[in-house]
C-alpha cells in the first residue's frame, strides 16, 4: 500500500497499535554513571520495527564514543504488548548478558515501565528497571540497575529524537 509520499505503508498488527509512535529510529545523546564505574556520556541509536504480520516489535540499540565514534554498546530484542496493557520483552546485550523483562504501557501516556523478570549469564547483575517516556517528540528513558554490591540505582538515562 503505498501512503502517498512514495513509501510503503505497513499494516499495524492490532496488538502493538499502542506503542506504534515507538516505530522508526531514535537518535540523541544519553549519561552513564554508577558507584563502580566513572560517569560517562555517549551517542545512541534505537531502531523499533514492526513486520505487520505479527503482535511484537524487534527493537535494536547501538552506542558510541562521542568523542571518536567508537562503538561501544548494542543490544537487540523483541517486545510483545498485551491488549490489557502489559508488555514483555526479550533483550541480548553484547556483553553476553540476557535480559527478560514484564511490565506496563500507558498508550495515552506513551510511557513503557519494565522490570527484569529474569538477568541471564550476569553474575553481578541482579535486576534491571528501565522506563521509556514519549513528551513532546522527545523519546527519554531510564535505566536502574542493582548488583550484588549495590541496590538499584540510576545506571543510564537518554533523549532521543525520531529521525
Amino acid at each position: 500500500m503505498d501512503s502517498g509520499d512514495g513509501k510503503t505503508a505497513v499494516t499495524v498488527h492490532p496488538a502493538i497499535e499502542g506503542l506504534s509512535y515507538l516505530l522508526g529510529t531514535w537518535k540523541g545523546v544519553g549519561e552513564g554513571g554508577f558507584p563502580t564505574i566513572s560517569a560517562f556520556t555517549y551517542g545512541e541509536q534505537l531502531t523499533f520495527t514492526h513486520p505487520g504480520n505479527k503482535p511484537v516489535i524487534a527493537y535494536s540499540q547501538k552506542t558510541w564514543k562521542i568523542s571518536s565514534g567508537e562503538p561501544m554498546h548494542s543490544e537487540s530484542g523483541f517486545w510483545r504488548p498485551k491488549p490489557d496493557g502489559t508488555i514483555e520483552v526479550v533483550i541480548a546485550q553484547s556483553t553476553g548478558l540476557v535480559e527478560v523483562q514484564k511490565g506496563t504501557y500507558d498508550a495515552e501516556k506513551k510511557e513503557v515501565k519494565l522490570v527484569s523478570e529474569l538477568v541471564g549469564n550476569a553474575s553481578k547483575v541482579k535486576e534491571i528497571t528501565r522506563v521509556f517516556t514519549l513528551i513532546d517528540d522527545e523519546l527519554s528513558y531510564v535505566v536502574e540497575m542493582a548488583t550484588n554490591l549495590t541496590s538499584r540505582q540510576p545506571h543510564l538515562k537518554a533523549s532521543l529524537k525520531k529521525l
